[in-house]
């Protein structure tokens, strides 16, 4: 039995469809048990996204970008958030929508990136998945200031840090953003070994 097989969607209503699309949907599911349980849900639909750590090995260092997120501010974060390039797709591969977000937001061309998984980051309430990669870096490969697009409201600041410090950064709270820790830790544990 699949989970098509356990359920049966009653009535979806979009809520908003201002920016992404929030939609709130009532369906049946069949439990565990066989008995069917009516249940309500809110999902909020921005697409699917991919994310990216630059690394250089010989010096052991990455490339993270710090900025304004204002969802993380109204929830207690006052700081600015730093990052692992990333982006929507907006209708491209992953591939090519990680290039063009790492080179827009750190400034760097990179050569050959690598794909390590994919993984729903709020999947109780939020439909995106996002791609994760990793990608060498070297000096050579920085062909601007990255930055973002202003037009876009992107105010990005490039951090260029040794792997330990960032690690640590996660311990003591300066790096609290998920996909961030995520890649982070694949680094530490498949490339900075």
């Amino acid at each position: 039995m699949t989970i098509s097989d356990r359920i049966r969607v009653k009535n979806v209503r979009v809520l908003s469809d201002n920016h992404y699309t929030l939609k709130t949907t009532t369906f049946e599911f069949r439990r565990a048990n066989g008995e069917w349980q009516t249940q309500h849900r809110e999902t909020y639909d921005r697409g699917n996204g991919a994310t990216l750590l630059p690394y250089n090995l010989a010096q052991r260092t990455v490339v993270l970008v710090r900025q304004f997120r204002y969802p993380a501010y109204v929830n207690g974060h006052d700081d600015l958030l730093i990052e692992a390039a990333a982006g929507l797709l907006d209708n491209e591969s992953p591939e090519n929508r990680i290039r063009a977000e790492a080179e827009e937001e750190t400034g760097y061309r990179l050569g050959d990136i690598k794909k390590v998984f994919e993984a729903f980051m709020s999947p109780g309430s939020v439909t995106e998945k996002l791609h994760f990669f990793v990608a060498e870096y070297q000096p050579h490969m920085k062909i601007g200031s990255g930055g973002g697009i202003a037009d876009e409201g992107e105010d990005i600041e490039v951090l260029e840090l040794p792997i330990d410090q960032a690690l640590d950064m996660i311990g003591d709270g300066r790096i609290a953003d998920a996909k961030t820790i995520m890649l982070l830790q694949y680094a530490a544990l498949n490339i900075f070994r």
